[in-house]
């Protein structure tokens, strides 16, 4: 069985959305995945499964509708393609300071024109990277007013994304291994 990560998108934060992780757990555990585990409270689900990655991710779903009531999204990563993620960061400096640098991973490739958008909004300090299915973003003033990091979370990309910060990237990278 092969081990990946399965990336919610927008659960646990604020009120809405809620998911216990210990009850995700149990109901992963319980469907015949195996060596389930979670990281943090924000949606990070690592587990071993005997399919496709995209079929663990879409099942994952299904199991959050039926459980929780929630219609979530995911993106889904295998080990390798994180390693690459890690080894391919293009920005190095940024993982200085891990709470400001994020990656958005996204279940398609970007829209040719996300690069003209994302550096029509980016202040001059911001510095980001497309490069496949992900996209780099240092924040050095924060992310909370960043309008950078508001287009890379909004439905403007045209495919679902959700984004973690360079310290949770990092994790999933060690836990997936």
């Amino acid at each position: 069985m092969a081990r990946c990560a399965i990336l919610l998108r927008g659960i646990n934060i604020g009120p809405h959305n809620r998911i216990p992780m210990a009850e995700l757990r149990a109901l992963l555990t319980q469907d015949g995945f195996g060596d389930v585990t979670t990281h943090l409270q924000s949606g990070n689900v690592v587990l071993s499964y005997a399919g496709s990655p995209e079929a663990a991710a879409r099942r994952c779903e299904v199991l959050i509708k039926e459980r929780f009531g929630l219609e979530i999204r995911s993106v889904v990563r295998t080990h390798a393609e994180l390693e690459a993620v890690v080894s391919g960061d293009p920005l190095p400096e940024a993982a200085a300071i891990p709470k400001g640098y994020q990656v958005t991973f996204l279940e398609a490739a970007a829209d040719p024109g996300i690069v003209a958008r994302l550096a029509a909004v980016a202040t001059p300090e911001e510095r980001f990277a497309v490069i496949g299915r992900e996209i780099y973003a240092w924040h050095p003033e924060g992310i909370a007013r960043s309008r950078l990091a508001l287009l890379l979370s909004g439905p403007g990309l045209k495919v679902t994304a959700t984004a973690r910060n360079w310290t949770t990237v990092t994790a999933l990278l060690s836990m997936t291994g």
